[in-house]
């Protein structure tokens, strides 16, 4: 039980410390204290802790920061810094003989001998009322954040530390010692077969959730990986959704971010409560989901698309919002699912990139896969590893490919596409179209992601390719997905 402890602990630093390393002193804070430090970095620090809940000070409102720090009062300080998982059970063994549950200091103290980070000065005695030295509190910093000691007694404020180390001391090495803690895992939340939620030490910095970085950073075993950037939620500070491949029943998987510690799962079996599906177009159909089923597109939860989506909302760390605990689709990028027609071969369908909810709606597209195109009259069946559909049927019907109104030269490299109407959504992606001249050279196209406006889409010609001035082109489309009667561009010198 007592090893179980400290993995529980070294899992549960809160990303709260992650906030304070990121952020600035707020000029707008005040000292809560009736006496100051004579070091205007040391009242700075002591402020900031205050800010964050880490000092309280003495009953009489005074913090006296010249006073020699104790072990009991530095338990309280690094476990409230680093946000430590105090919370001691009956379970749990202590292993001093100076101190009991009546102590104020009692959960600092177990908590962090579980981390190995204050263990018994001699006899079993943890000593609260013995001051310390700065060796002794650079060590003890050192276990709780997983660095090595060297690390921090780098920190600019520790040369001059005093043999014993004072309060005002203690809280400026304290708040640089957050400025350098890593970000690592504290919590990991399987919440179904494709969606995980993680919970990290401090925000992960921004340039680090691209996603080649990011696959570089979240490595797992057996098989699985990113399928996508993890995406902070809404309200949280270090909590992300983050999607994966379907896991594998029964497996065990592991997840190392950044080379540190893994931390290990069981896959989820739980597949997201689908609807329906139906036929979109004569080689795309969609499969829709719906919040009063509880269950919510990540659009609606992550920071990212808070302004913009209309109705997003903010769940709590069990995905429950208004007494609803919400199954969380992430993102379908590289997502599949089999459509089988009726007395024919299983094929597999891909997404349709950036068709998860585009047109307001849980409705993520698939595509036909090699050309094919859905035969009128004959019903097809939908079914996915990583869902459940209610409605997973459909029977094609006779929809005409979209028409191509007229294209026009944007540059050399790129042609603005018009449609004869607004196709409501982006199933221009993956689309292509053919530019011959009338010497017989032929240049390829394809739609720019995400450039839709309204029936107008932006293609970039392939291969490097550029037009040539005053040369008039012929626009058809590449496959069956539209027409295209007599349309022409010409660039201009």
């Amino acid at each position: 039980m007592k090893n179980n402890k400290k993995v529980l602990a070294a899992l549960t630093i809160s990303a709260t410390v992650g906030l304070s390393a990121l952020l600035p002193y707020h000029a707008l804070a005040a000292n809560p204290f009736t006496d100051s430090a004579s070091v205007a970095q040391i009242q700075t620090a002591i402020e900031q802790l205050a800010q964050q809940q880490v000092l309280s000070g003495y009953e009489n409102n005074s913090f006296k920061p010249n006073q020699a720090v104790t072990r009991s009062e530095i338990a309280k300080m690094v476990a409230l810094s680093f946000h430590v998982n105090t919370s001691v059970d009956t379970t749990t063994t202590n292993p001093f003989q100076d101190v009991s549950s009546k102590d104020w200091y009692y959960n600092y103290a177990i908590s962090l001998q579980a981390l190995g980070a204050m263990n018994d000065v001699t006899g079993q005695q943890f000593a609260g009322a013995q001051t310390i030295t700065s060796e002794q509190l650079s060590s003890i910093v050192a276990k709780v954040l997983q660095v090595d000691v060297a690390t921090i007694r780098q920190l600019p404020s520790y040369a001059s530390l005093s043999s014993q180390v004072t309060r005002g001391q203690a809280a400026l090495l304290l708040v640089e010692a957050q400025k350098v803690a890593p970000v690592r895992v504290t919590k990991l939340e399987v919440l179904n077969a494709i969606s995980l939620q993680v919970t990290f030490s401090a925000p992960i910095p921004t340039a680090e959730l691209e996603l080649d970085p990011a696959s570089k950073n979240f490595v797992f075993d057996n098989g699985l990986a990113i399928n996508n950037v993890p995406r902070l939620k809404t309200g949280s500070v270090s909590t992300y959704i983050v999607p994966v491949p379907t896991q594998k029943a029964g497996t065990t998987y592991s997840l190392t971010y950044k080379g540190q510690p893994a931390v290990n799962f069981t896959a989820s079996t739980e597949k997201i409560r689908l609807d329906s599906t139906a036929q979109v177009a004569n080689d795309l159909f969609e499969v829709e989901s719906h919040l009063t089923d509880g269950v919510a597109d990540y659009g609606y939860v992550i920071a990212a698309y808070s302004k913009g989506r209309p109705g997003s909302f903010i769940v709590d760390e069990n995905n429950r919002y208004n007494g609803t605990t919400y199954q969380i689709l992430s993102s379908m990028r590289n997502r599949q699912v089999q459509i089988t027609p009726e007395g024919g071969a299983t094929m597999t369908a891909n997404y349709l990139p950036f068709t998860q909810a585009t047109d307001g709606r849980q409705a993520p597209k698939f595509i036909l896969p090699n050309g094919e195109t859905f035969h009128p009259g004959v019903t097809y069946t939908v079914s996915a590893d990583w869902a459940t559909l209610k409605n997973p049927t459909f029977t094609a019907k006779e929809i005409a490919p979209l028409q191509l109104q007229s294209a026009a030269a944007v540059d050399a490299k790129t042609i603005a596409v018009t449609l004869t109407q607004d196709p409501k959504d982006e199933i221009f992606v993956s689309r292509r179209v053919t530019l011959t001249a009338a010497d017989g050279t032929v240049l390829t196209a394809e739609y720019s992601l995400t450039t839709r406006k309204g029936a107008v889409g932006t293609f970039t010609l392939l291969n490097n390719a550029q037009l040539v001035p005053d040369t008039t082109y012929t626009v058809a489309p590449v496959g069956a997905w539209a027409t295209a009667t007599g349309v022409t561009l010409n660039l201009k010198k």
